[in-house]
């Protein structure tokens, strides 16, 4: 790798004195060989996507799209739930706050902005905290969110009425600036912030500063209770739109020759030396809310379940993943530099161009998957309605109507808040192997798929296209008038619940 990358910043990079190519008005595309990559190695890349649930992968170089491949059942007009990437995006308006004079210096003191509110747990490390701690995730605020493990402190957030009352309260663990803790509450302080100082939400800001002048036109962004914009999580792009924000960087915070964000933000960015002190990757770095791995020249803005922006500056390159799976970044950033074999164009190679087209044909065709025959019992549970109490799942109601082509499901799911009515979802389903898509959402597009297990057993798969996660698996044993449905948990913890015939 490191001769690799030394051979090819000795050489003359393609297009190097060149006006960039900007893709404002759309992403231009070339063969990998025309940028001094190999096919056949992106098609081996293409193929590993399969094994861990990608959605998307995308690699531009020198400014134009070397491969642009999408995994059924997924299309790359929908538009990608990127979980914590949201993050770096949040950074980046900080930036932009900052160079339009909306806040003086990231030396700020977080306080000082929430000047109106009480604060509980107040002291001296808590008055101590500045915009840094934040961008570094620094700030020593008690909050339990491992990259391993469960996000206690988020979903108690999620719960809560007032997400910034519940960030703004917690103790102090620590004094700010001692250790990185991955904290999704830091990042949604600064969406308030940022909400402050601008007079409109971190979503409205960014689509004047950020998408406007990228020409991304296409998103979906939730806000918390009080109508902020969420920090850490929550924002929905399209492949080729991450591209965008990724390739920013990869030009030092210039867009069309005009500088956008800082050049030295983007340059703690890629330089990030905050240690996140996490056994899976010692080398992982942090910093203004991007992760990098310095010994692969290699910072990444990283989403739960592998939704990346990765930026290669020694190599010209932004590379994109959207997926549902967990997510081994030195080994991908890995695969993507050996993929560069010259910083000049290759000749071109058709065996390896035709190993591309069919890696990225195979990935973009859904697999059927079993099917045994319908049994009697089918038409008898038909458009009838099963009522669940309170559970796990939160599921309410489940109606399936096994009639082709018209098969359908009607789902009620129980609110977070009791008050609050149940919310309800109907779509089609398929019931030959393949999955029946429903309408768009803010959340994506629900897609299921049924199959009969045995004469009483029904098993669902029901993924939600573009969410970021994985499909859910829902067993349903019919006896009588009683329904037991089998599911996972948020937690990834099994979950039995029973449902009665209703209405």
């Amino acid at each position: 790798m490191v001769l690799l990358v030394a051979s090819i910043c000795g050489s003359a990079l393609a297009g190097e004195g060149a006006e960039p190519l900007w893709p404002t008005a759309g992403w231009q595309t070339s063969t990998p060989e025309e940028q001094g990559m190999e096919s056949a190695a992106l098609a081996r890349l293409v193929d590993f996507g399969t094994t861990i649930s990608f959605d998307s992968l995308l690699i531009a170089r020198h400014g134009t799209i070397v491969l642009d491949a999408s995994y059924a059942p997924y299309t790359s007009d929908v538009p990608h739930i990127i979980n914590s990437s949201t993050k770096a995006v949040i950074g980046t308006l900080t930036a932009l706050a900052i160079k339009d004079g909306l806040l003086d210096s990231v030396d700020h003191r977080m306080l000082d902005l929430f000047a109106d509110r009480s604060i509980a747990n107040l002291d001296d490390r808590k008055k101590a905290v500045t915009l840094q701690h934040l961008l570094d995730m620094t700030s020593g605020i008690d909050w339990k969110e491992p990259l391993d493990g469960r996000p206690e402190s988020v979903i108690d957030m999620e719960r809560s009425p007032d997400w910034v009352k519940f960030i703004l309260d917690r103790p102090m663990a620590r004094a700010p600036g001692d250790i990185f803790n991955y904290d999704s509450g830091n990042p949604h302080l600064l969406s308030a912030i940022l909400s402050k100082v601008t007079g409109m939400s971190a979503e409205d800001y960014a689509k004047a500063r950020l998408f406007g002048p990228l020409g991304i036109s296409t998103w979906n962004w939730r806000r918390d209770p009080q109508g902020i914009s969420t920090g850490g999580y929550g924002l929905a792009l399209q492949p080729r739109d991450m591209a965008k924000i990724g390739y920013l960087y990869l030009h030092h915070g210039e867009w069309e020759d005009r500088p956008l964000v800082p050049p030295d933000w983007v340059e703690r960015a890629s330089h990030a030396a905050v240690n996140m002190n996490v056994s899976f990757d010692p080398a992982l770095r942090y910093s203004n809310l991007f992760w990098a791995l310095p010994n692969r020249h290699v910072y990444f803005a990283a989403g739960y379940n592998c939704q990346l922006i990765m930026v290669f500056p020694e190599l010209d390159i932004v590379a994109v993943t959207t997926a549902r799976d967990n997510c081994p970044h030195g080994r991908l950033a890995d695969a993507i530099s050996r993929a560069v074999k010259s910083g000049t164009a290759l000749p071109a190679d058709a065996a390896g161009a035709n190993l591309l087209a069919d890696a990225i044909r195979n990935a973009s065709t859904e697999k059927r998957s079993d099917v045994a025959a319908t049994p009697e019992l089918a038409s008898a549970i038909s458009g009838k309605t099963y009522r669940f109490p309170a559970n796990a799942l939160n599921m309410k109601s489940l109606s399936l109507t096994f009639a082709e082509p018209q098969a359908r499901y009607d789902l009620e799911i129980y609110a977070q808040d009791p008050a609050k009515p149940a919310l309800t979802s109907s779509g089609p389903i398929g019931l030959d192997g393949l999955y029946r898509k429903g309408e768009p959402s803010a959340s994506g597009v629900v897609a299921m798929k049924g199959s009969w297990l045995n004469g009483s057993t029904f098993v669902i798969d029901r993924l939600t296209i573009g969410a970021g996660q994985e499909a859910q698996k829902w067993t349903l044993s019919f006896d009588g008038a009683r329904l037991h449905l089998r599911g996972r948990g948020r937690d990834g913890r099994t979950v039995l619940i029973d449902g009665e015939l209703g209405g």
